[in-house]
């Protein structure tokens, strides 16, 4: 029996070094009823040729500063020639032959609008954000009990509740937890898909992790249906100061206990993220968009 087709979209820019390992692990996959599409963000690595030696089906780019995840993401999910779309980063390796197969089984059920599969740190990977990776993708991993938790990197949406409903291209960040979290208050399920293994990871500076953290909580101000006073100075002490517990127990596990301080000054530049991002994204989503129903 035939797979039903597959449609892989890629987004890149400047990872050469990781597409040389990503692009031969996509073509080495027991799945071969796939198309490749990728969207570019203005390469000047040599990357671009090693894409086009890959002859994906659809090779689009853009200048760097146009952008967009949502818009980008909706825009390879409009080229797909299948129900069954998989996202995967540039930097994000899969590991072993059933990454494809595992991630598009998970999509047959219909009730499945999206599913993601699990991340393994590169070597070099630092202490704190191998520690995060632990608590989302780990053997005991702490992100099936949390409230919601996604990751794009390594990932699949069904096109037909997509089509309902496409990612917002008014958010800059964490488009992907606002897109599974309507899902699911539709009724929808979020999956993990355990054996679906891809190697990626990041060592963000302080400054690279304030970003962040700003921009996924600004965005996340867009759909946050509690109280917005729970962002607040007290609870951003205490967050900081629960993160490095665990930071603590994770190195001392590891023995990696001289990588903690550098660990203490990445939380608090997150927590610091978080909390003037939630601030701003407040302001902007729900203060100032409901005093000017035409403000965006």
């Amino acid at each position: 029996m035939t797979d039903p087709k597959v449609s892989i979209i890629l987004r890149s820019y400047n990872e050469g070094w990781a597409l040389k390992e990503t692009l031969p692990a996509l073509a080495a996959q027991n799945y071969n009823n796939w198309e490749l599409i990728v969207v570019d963000s203005g390469s000047t690595d040599g990357s671009v040729d090693m894409i086009r030696k890959a002859r994906p089906t659809h090779f689009e780019q853009i200048a760097a500063r146009d952008y967009n995840p949502s818009r980008v993401m909706n825009r390879g999910m409009t080229l797909s020639q299948s129900n069954y779309c998989l996202f995967l980063n540039a930097d994000a390796t899969p590991q072993g032959p059933n990454w494809m197969r595992e991630l598009s089984t998970a999509l047959h059920d219909p009730q499945v609008a999206a599913c993601f599969g699990r991340q393994v740190p590169r070597p070099g990977c630092k202490a704190v954000y191998a520690c995060d990776y632990d608590r989302c993708f780990g053997p005991n991993r702490e992100s099936k009990n949390w409230y919601h938790f996604f990751s794009m990197v390594s990932s699949g949406i069904r096109k037909d509740i997509w089509e309902k409903r496409g990612f917002l291209e008014k958010l800059q960040y964490a488009e992907d937890h606002e897109y599974t979290w309507w899902a699911r208050s539709q009724g929808y399920k979020v999956v993990y898909v355990e054996h679906a293994v891809v190697m990626h990871s990041h060592n963000y500076t302080p400054e690279q992790a304030y970003k962040r953290s700003f921009g996924d909580a600004r965005a996340l101000a867009a759909s946050w249906d509690k109280s917005p006073l729970r962002f607040n100075p007290v609870q951003t002490f205490l967050g900081w100061a629960n993160d490095t517990r665990r930071d603590f127990a994770f190195c001392l596990k590891t023995n990696r206990l001289t990588e903690l301080p550098h660990a203490a000054k990445i939380r608090w530049q997150q927590r610091r993220g978080i909390l003037d991002g939630f601030k701003e994204g407040w302001r902007h989503y729900r203060i100032l968009q409901n005093e000017n129903p035409g403000y965006k």
